[in-house]
């Protein structure tokens, strides 16, 4: 189900925002966009998300900022030493090779991570933990925008299987009125043969009449539609993740309204078994947004 939540927050010098936001999709996919230099922040975020989710195409955002304006920059100065020396051994080395390397600059050493600011966010246990607090808060506010929606499409799917159920009324009533239909074309077929042949097996031609009717008996697929559309309402009611049965009697719904339209030779029932087939293909769409 798509969802958005977003949240500030600050400690200490650092200040961040998280944002959450999600599409359909047909497992969990987590996308996370995470700043270097909070050990744990990954598995933390994963944990939180894979066990209050079970699908849906997730993205998650952290922007963390430092405010420099308060207590001005620090240096890291064994940070600092490692790369200056670690600049010198590249330079020897191209110096070596015949090569000449531009002179970095301040601004290139102070770009190296851990050179600025000391380390402060790697040292600062406390910064996880305010981090995982507003964590939470945010994915709290996202369940309740998922859980909205979902009550929302509870009715939509609710108002799509009773449709199907409808249908299935339909295609039985329109399976027994075929039935005169079926005798008529069956009596015209074999008075064609009789006139040509002389000689009839009357158990061969009851046999082959017999035959005919079970080949164009729904019944059995009418009474599988019925049993799915019970499954898929308690499917509904169950406040447990129901998604991946619901796509599978999606599946199922439509394999008994192919079977229904192969079998049909009626027009009406063939008409039945169209709207079927729209109906359960409506469903299937919104099923593919369940959790």
């Amino acid at each position: 189900m798509t969802a958005f939540a977003s949240r500030r927050g600050a400690h200490g010098a650092m200040s961040w925002t998280w944002e959450l936001r999600s599409v359909n999709g047909r497992g969990l996919d987590l996308r996370l966009r995470l700043p270097d230099g909070v050990p744990g922040l990954e598995p933390l975020v994963r944990g939180a998300l894979t066990g209050a989710l079970t699908r849906g195409n997730v993205t998650v955002n952290l922007r963390l900022q430092r405010d420099t304006t308060s207590d001005g920059l620090t240096l890291d100065e064994a940070q600092l030493g490692r790369v200056l020396t670690a600049l010198a051994q590249v330079e020897a080395r191209a110096l070596d090779e015949g090569l000449t390397l531009a002179q970095p600059t301040p601004a290139d050493v102070l770009g190296f991570r851990g050179v600025v600011g000391g380390g402060e966010a790697d040292e600062d246990p406390s910064l996880l933990n305010a981090l995982k607090a507003d964590l939470d808060a945010t994915l709290e506010e996202f369940l309740a925008m998922r859980a909205d929606e979902g009550a929302a499409l509870y009715t939509v799917l609710r108002g799509q299987i009773d449709q199907i159920d409808t249908l299935a009324t339909e295609a039985a009533a329109a399976a027994a009125d075929r039935l005169d239909e079926t005798r008529e074309s069956v009596r015209a077929a074999l008075n064609r043969v009789l006139e040509e042949t002389r000689d009839v097996d009357e158990d061969r031609l009851a046999q082959e009449l017999a035959l005919i009717a079970i080949k164009q008996d729904v019944t059995e697929e009418i009474d599988r539609l019925r049993a799915h559309v019970e499954a898929a309402r308690k499917l509904l009611d169950d406040p447990k993740p129901a998604g991946r049965r619901l796509d599978f009697l999606a599946q199922e719904f439509n394999r008994e309204a192919n079977t229904i339209c192969s079998k049909s030779q009626s027009r009406a029932l063939t008409a039945v078994g169209l709207e079927l087939k729209a109906a359960i293909e409506q469903m299937r769409e919104q099923v593919q947004n369940v959790e």
